[in-house]
């Protein structure tokens, strides 16, 4: 079945006119990046408009599904009392997020405009390093006592069912010191004799997080469970709130995203590509490409050191780039295979001398496969018949060195405490080049007798 496109500009100038059940429907079926831009081309009394129109819950729903920056910007045309109510629809996770992209002043005089307790709980997150995993969670969970009965214990959800980020996980804290005891599907509540106490049901081998533990750490944590949500704890054991699977889904595909600029050598974005200045995007890449060069200078003192040997055999110079770029090739395959796997929890330092045998067979299989394709490239080119070992030979030496060098690496790198993701690949294309080139030539040499 073909899903419709909607036209964010006309969903948006349709609520205008009428602002039906039909018509906030076709709103929230708009794609969030057209939205924002439909929403941003309004003037602050035609959003005023809307905002009567849709009312603040409708705008706050609309708002969420926005970039936190894009909805600064809209807030920013609201009065500061109905972007107060705005925020206060919104959930206080989200509401932080948007918060945090306004101006200081701009956001205290919201923030005075809003109720007490969402208020409080905005500035409680603001309060928290954008980057912890208090920063991504919600303060909006179920708590319950462990003396209540499964029967008591329900009736509690139905209460508190609607202001609750979800109500599947139910936390089971101690009423006097809310230290978190145990933790309750309501699967099993609901199966589960009315009289039944908590404290017989609950589960006590909890996964949960310090609030200053990395919110990478948190998200990966929360997925390798395969939890709905997961608690964050402060450092006496008491639940400051939770991380659900959708903020931890945000975090992974923000992390994947900056691994990605990173394997190219380059520092990632903190805002989308397309708000970045020139001047940043060159600020991000110049320092490392910097580094880059002057170890790619190293590539041209080797074939400086080797200048005899090339004006004896002229066609040695025929496969200098095939060589190079294989060895930089089976690298960055080898890097980019490692550091996805050390992302994601399945190898670490401890495995540094298995990874190495494992990419040394792995390389030596695919360096033999190379070698003849490169020797078959000699022979087809016509080049003198004992060129070809050479060539051949280089290559089978190129790939192996590649393999073993991108394995030990990256674990060296991160546990160094450097990110192996923003060097790994262009370092080790500039090592190889160099290295590389040393073996060609030196094999050249003993095989041709050359001096």
């Amino acid at each position: 079945m073909e899903t419709e496109v909607v036209d964010a500009r006309e969903a948006v100038r349709a609520a205008l006119r009428g602002a039906s059940s039909a018509d906030l429907a076709a709103l929230r079926a708009a794609p969030s990046r057209e939205l924002a831009e439909a929403l941003d081309e309004l003037s602050p009394l035609e959003l005023g408009s809307l905002f009567l129109r849709l009312g603040d819950e409708a705008l706050a729903d609309l708002v969420a599904e926005l970039d936190p920056f894009d909805a600064a910007r809209l807030l920013n045309k609201l009065s500061r009392a109905q972007a107060a109510d705005v925020l206060e629809e919104m959930d206080p996770d989200d509401a932080a997020d948007v918060v945090e992209e306004l101006h200081p002043q701009t956001a205290e005089a919201i923030l005075v405009e809003m109720e007490g307790d969402e208020a409080s709980d905005v500035r409680d997150l603001l309060s928290y390093p954008p980057e912890s995993a208090a920063g991504i969670m919600t303060p909006d969970f179920v708590a319950l006592s462990p003396s209540l009965t499964a029967d008591e214990a329900l009736a509690r959800l139905r209460q508190v069912a609607e202001e609750a980020e979800t109500v599947y996980y139910a936390y089971v804290t101690d009423p006097i010191t809310h230290r978190l005891l145990g933790v309750l599907s309501l699967h099993k509540l609901v199966f589960s004799r009315p009289s039944t106490q908590i404290g017989d049901l609950m589960v006590t081998d909890i996964a949960k997080v310090r609030a200053d533990a990395d919110q990478e750490t948190a998200a990966r944590l929360l997925d390798q469970r395969n939890l709905i949500a997961l608690p964050v704890v402060d450092e006496d054991d008491r639940v400051l709130g939770i991380i659900t699977a959708d903020d931890a889904a945000d975090v992974l595909l923000a992390e994947a995203g900056e691994d990605i600029e990173r394997l190219g050598g380059s520092q990632p974005l903190e805002e989308p590509y397309l708000r970045a200045s020139v001047l940043h995007l060159v600020r991000k890449r110049l320092p490392w490409l910097m580094v880059l060069l002057v170890g790619s200078a190293y590539t041209a003192s080797v074939i400086s050191h080797f200048e005899d040997t090339l004006a004896q055999v002229i066609a040695l110079g025929f496969f200098i780039p095939m060589l190079i770029g294989t060895g930089g090739n089976v690298g960055s395959q080898t890097v980019t295979t490692l550091v996805r796997a050390m992302g994601v929890g399945e190898v670490k330092f401890g495995d540094l001398f298995r990874v190495l045998r494992r990419e040394l067979m792995v390389g030596t299989i695919i360096g033999v496969a190379l070698a003849g394709v490169t020797f078959l490239r000699t022979w087809i080119m016509g080049v003198s018949w004992e060129i070809g070992p050479v060539v051949g030979l280089s290559a089978f030496l190129i790939v192996v060195w590649a393999a073993a060098v991108s394995a030990v690496l990256p674990l060296i790198l991160h546990r160094l405490r450097v990110d192996p993701a923003v060097v790994s690949a262009p370092f080790i294309t500039t090592l190889v080049d160099g290295t590389g080139l040393f073996m060609y030539f030196t094999v050249a040499q003993m095989l041709l007798g050359l001096v």
